[in-house]
């Protein structure tokens, strides 16, 4: 069997060798004659699986993508042709959310309030929103979902509209890009909602880019608005409007997704799909692969926002990504620059914490940490 892999699936060789001929090769110069032997082809979203492509695949079983999305593949060819197909949504969902959790301790440090004060509004109850809405559920943070689109399919979680989420503290978006129909997502946040901000309020967009309208947002801030934005995704990537980042406390270049753990999670996604699908052994685990970690254990006595913070911040300190990008996206290439060279980043579940009592070990295993086994 002819595995085709792109070169930037992550423990690739590690899932898949075993199962036949593995080959890598580079999304970005792919020529698709090279694939005509191809069974298997695993990629992400830097290879577009097309009807060009799969013209040139005649033995090509099953195409899976390690990533959450998969706008660049034709699933109608796919479908056309016979050929399976699979994402890894969800396998970035705990990174995201603990992008956003890490933003919320180092605002509130700078700003000076509690979390358990403020009421947070979340938009998309999808992986992330769901994830996000669990970890700050664990801290005893007040939440409220809105996902219109789920709740008419019948969705029996409770469930606000837009105008309860604009009368939140903090707003949080976790939609997907939807350009038509009854629930369109571009431009969610347009002039008007925008505008109906007061100052004290938190937006944060950790989605798609075009979700918020930037031109709109950038003159808002320079007549004078003062309410808090947080930045990973922006419109127009990588051109992106780098008036408007003087303005937004935390900025990245859409990387909230990017942990060691959420790009081996989007392999082992397809590993097990494949498995299934040819009646394959798919017995390796996610952690067997995943190196040990380098944290050293902490312990946790009390639940005292500094403490929690300090938990959160020792995996992921979002501020890091802030000053690489303010450094760098001014620079030609600087936007795509910082995603291909991002650093290795872990999830929450790499540290190991050891806790004072019941109420502590419950709030720290659903943020994600991993309880010390001596205090199990």
């Amino acid at each position: 069997m002819h595995i085709y892999c792109e070169d930037s699936l992550l423990y690739a060789r590690e899932y898949f060798a075993g199962w036949g001929e593995l080959h890598f090769f580079s999304g970005r110069t792919l020529d698709p004659q090279t694939l005509a032997d191809a069974d298997i082809l695993l990629v992400r979203s830097t290879t577009r699986v097309d009807e060009t492509l799969l013209s040139h695949c005649p033995n090509l079983k099953y195409v899976g993508t390690a990533t959450a999305g998969t706008n660049h593949m034709d699933l109608r060819a796919l479908e056309a042709r016979g050929i399976a197909y699979g994402s890894a949504a969800g396998c970035n969902a705990i990174a995201v959310a603990e992008y956003v959790i890490s933003s919320l301790f180092v605002l509130a440090e700078q700003q000076g309030w509690q979390l358990k004060d403020k009421r947070i509004g979340i938009v998309g109850a999808g992986h992330v929103g769901s994830q996000l809405d669990t970890k700050l559920k664990a801290i005893g943070v007040n939440t409220l979902l809105c996902d219109p689109p789920l709740q008419a399919l019948g969705d029996k979680r409770p469930m606000v509209d837009i105008d309860a989420i604009m009368a939140c503290d903090i707003i949080s978006l976790h939609v997907p890009l939807v350009e038509q129909g009854e629930h369109p997502t571009r431009l969610l946040f347009d002039r008007q909602r925008l505008a109906a901000l007061n100052d004290a309020q938190i937006l944060i967009n950790a989605c798609r880019g075009e979700v918020v309208d930037n031109q709109a947002l950038l003159a808002l801030y320079q007549q004078g608005r003062q309410f808090t934005t947080v930045l990973d995704v922006w419109e127009n990537e990588p051109d992106i409007l780098t008036d408007l980042l003087p303005y937004v406390t935390l900025a990245s270049a859409h990387i909230a997704g990017h942990t060691l753990e959420g790009k081996a999670r989007g392999t082992w996604m397809l590993y097990q799909q494949v498995a299934e699908l040819l009646g394959l052994p798919g017995e390796l685990s996610l952690q067997s692969v995943l190196p040990e970690t380098e944290f050293c254990p902490s312990t946790l006595a009390h639940l005292e926002q500094t403490e929690l913070a300090r938990l959160v911040l020792c995996v992921y300190d979002i501020q890091q990504d802030d000053q690489q990008f303010r450094a760098l996206v001014g620079k030609p290439g600087g936007f795509e620059y910082i995603r291909r060279h991002y650093a290795i980043r872990r999830e929450f579940t790499a540290l190991q914490v050891s806790a004072g009592n019941s109420s502590v070990k419950k709030a720290i295993c659903g943020l994600g940490f991993t309880l010390k086994p001596d205090t199990l």
